[in-house]
């Protein structure tokens, strides 16, 4: 009877573990999606602003998205919420650590890294003729 009452114990405590480790993945996950919409925000917004003539506040969220791309080259081009993300879950899908399409996860450096300096060559453009 002992050894009984030892095991399901056991397996409450896993199962009490199991769900700490998913809720504390899914607040990773909810975080990690919030500030990779915000900056994505910020990449895609840069031109709008540019035209607009609001150039003070295109160098702040340019500043901001190049300290993100600051925070990846330390960490050798992995948000640090990956990793930690990483310690609650086995897997490692494209899209582990966020909420977003595979696809997107996969090549989002790729795309709002090209999205980016294509948007700054814009925010250049409108500068200039600006005058």
């Amino acid at each position: 009877m002992q050894a009984g009452v030892k095991s399901e114990a056991v397996e409450d405590e896993a199962v009490k573990t199991t769900l700490r480790s998913d809720r504390t993945l899914v607040v990773i996950k909810l975080a990690h999606t919030a500030i990779w919409a915000l900056l994505a925000g910020c990449i895609v917004v840069l031109p709008f602003l540019a035209w607009t003539g609001r150039f003070r506040l295109v160098a702040i969220l340019s500043i901001v998205i190049l300290v993100e791309c600051g925070v990846l080259a330390v960490n050798r081009m992995r948000c640090p919420l990956t990793d930690l993300a990483s310690r609650y879950t086995e897997d490692r899908s494209p899209n582990f650590d966020i909420y977003m399409p595979a696809w997107l996860a996969r090549h989002n450096k790729a795309v709002f890294g090209t999205l980016f300096v294509v948007n700054e060559l814009i925010v250049l453009l409108a500068w200039r003729r600006s005058g």
